[in-house]
């Protein structure tokens, strides 16, 4: 049975975006990332620049100061959760249903946990050396007032708080995946290609 749903799950600077926009375009299936983010926005009427932090990033236990920033939410219908959690409740509908659609990439946001249940799932994890990171990262977003290593550290940490909270499990950790990557060794295109031929064929040997 072929894997009709694609996660990636992936460490700051990787290139886990990247693969997984390949991925989808190779496959010809929707690619959810922004478009995740733009419908949960929708459903919460939070901002989507909140979303994309709170819904991935953001440690559990924020304060609920956050509230400040995530505009005009529907907190009427919260029924008492915190932001997080609420946000977290809405997320996992959002993705639940963009799975029930039919085959599709989806980039982060715990997906590979809220889909557990499902057998037609494959779990990607890219990852790859600090320093190959720290440099990506300067390229495509440019310097800050932290380095690069710092703003990958808590990139990172930040995300593997969340993960922990919310799906018990420990971020990154090979035995919770199907395939985990080095993208730094293997490259965007292959890494892509590799995913390809484990969606379609998971129950043959890679050679």
């Amino acid at each position: 049975m072929s894997k009709q749903i694609i996660t990636i799950s992936r460490e700051f600077g990787s290139g886990g975006r990247s693969v997984g926009h390949r991925v989808a375009e190779l496959l010809g299936v929707p690619y959810y990332d922004k478009e995740l983010v733009k419908q949960v926005a929708v459903e919460t009427g939070f901002d989507e620049k909140f979303i994309e932090q709170e819904g991935e990033y953001a440690s559990p236990w924020q304060s609920l100061l956050s509230y400040a920033f995530a505009g005009n939410g529907p907190r009427q219908h919260m029924n008492g959760l915190s932001t997080s959690d609420f946000l977290w409740v809405i997320q996992c509908r959002v993705i639940l249903e963009l799975a029930d659609k039919g085959p599709c990439v989806i980039v982060g946001r715990c997906a590979d946990y809220i889909l557990r249940e499902r057998s037609d799932v494959l779990n990607v994890f890219i990852h790859a050396p600090i320093p190959f990171r720290a440099d990506r990262v300067v390229r495509l977003y440019g310097e800050s007032d932290l380095a690069p290593e710092k703003r990958l550290e808590e990139k990172d940490k930040r995300r593997r708080a969340y993960y922990k909270h919310y799906a018990d499990r420990e971020w990154g950790m090979s035995q919770n995946y199907h395939l985990s990557l080095d993208s730094s060794l293997v490259g965007i295109e292959r890494c892509a290609q590799l995913i390809l031929d484990v969606a379609r064929n998971p129950d043959q040997p890679q050679t």
